[in-house]
């Protein structure tokens, strides 16, 4: 079969199959008396197998190895195709997601339209200042919470950070596009998500943030309760207080104890978790916890810590004890 033909029926160009002669991968394998190219059935088939790789994203170096290298692993061929086939299904996603943000931005005319283009592209900048400036400048411009969300969960300048959840703080559908990166795998997600919520006050929020209280995440943990704290929410108190225990942002988790929650109740529920903790750094905690606490309980308590086997314990427990008793 010439190569005219060849082309005709493959549609494969025979600019094409000229190609694949000079790189060695089909080689027509007899000529005419006139010197034309002259495929056999056994080319064509070549000629097929090379075309079906090809349609599987592989460059033709690989296709070649694939074909003629017998010490080539199906296994590393397949794993590339697969990485190559996430990379492009996400590259779609990301353009698909620009799209649709563009499109709920609803500029009305091209200028608009490229103006919110211009930002989206602002916002993902490799220049943190470029970032920042776009995020100051996002309600104006219309940028959806989704493009915020985007844009946050994946900024790792506090700066450009704090802008962002500012801008976000201010967009409709911001619960909506946050509230399911609190439940995202990545705990850094979680984290940058979590402290964009801190700022949104409605009851809806409030509930989202709860069910963050068991997050695997320390700093998760730690962020939900200090928010929840200062809204007095109950089902905050059992991690303040052992942030109070674990000297992570004791003194804020005190504070907020001691001004939020019923003073005798609090009281309680520190002296059973620290009182009798064998760690004496940890029933110090304790002790300048139950100083920022108004009542008799507390002072009860300072009490009975004064007597603590630890020297500094209980003479930092005598002292608050005699300032509070002036």
């Amino acid at each position: 079969m010439l190569i005219g033909e060849v082309a005709r029926r493959s549609g494969v160009s025979s600019r094409m199959l000229r190609h694949y002669d000079t790189l060695g991968l089909v080689r027509p394998t007899g000529r005419t008396t006139g010197g034309y190219r002259e495929y056999s059935d056994a080319d064509i088939e070549r000629l097929l197998h090379v075309e079906s790789l090809r349609s599987l994203g592989l460059s033709l170096r690989d296709v070649g190895r694939a074909l003629d290298d017998p010490d080539f692993a199906p296994d590393t061929l397949m794993e590339k195709l697969i990485q190559d086939t996430r990379d492009r299904m996400a590259a779609d996603a990301r353009l698909l997601d620009r799209l649709e943000q563009i499109q709920v931005a609803g500029a009305g005319d091209w200028p608009a339209v490229l103006d919110v283009v211009g930002l989206l592209r602002a916002v993902h900048s490799e220049h943190p200042a470029h970032r920042q400036r776009a995020a100051l400048r996002a309600g104006d411009a219309g940028l959806s919470a989704g493009a915020l969300t985007d844009a946050l969960v994946a900024e790792s300048d506090e700066n450009v950070a704090g802008a962002l959840r500012w801008a976000l703080a201010q967009t409709p559908g911001a619960l909506d596009q946050l509230a399911p990166r609190v439940t995202d795998g990545d705990a850094t997600v979680r984290r940058r998500a979590a402290t964009a919520l801190s700022a949104l006050h409605d009851a809806r929020t409030t509930a989202v943030l709860e069910a963050s209280l068991t997050d695997p995440d320390p700093e998760v943990r730690r962020t939900v309760a200090l928010t929840l704290g200062r809204r007095g929410v109950e089902a905050a108190v059992d991690v303040l207080v052992e942030l109070v225990a674990a000297g992570d942002r004791d003194v804020e988790a005190a504070e907020i104890l001691a001004t939020q929650y019923d003073d005798d109740g609090i009281v309680g529920r520190l002296v059973y978790r620290l009182g009798a903790d064998p760690d004496p750094s940890v029933r110090l905690r304790l002790v300048q916890a139950l100083a920022e606490i108004t009542g008799g309980a507390a002072s009860k308590a300072l009490t009975e810590l004064g007597d603590d086997a630890d020297v500094t314990v209980a003479r930092t427990a005598r002292a608050i004890g005699s300032l509070r008793s002036r």
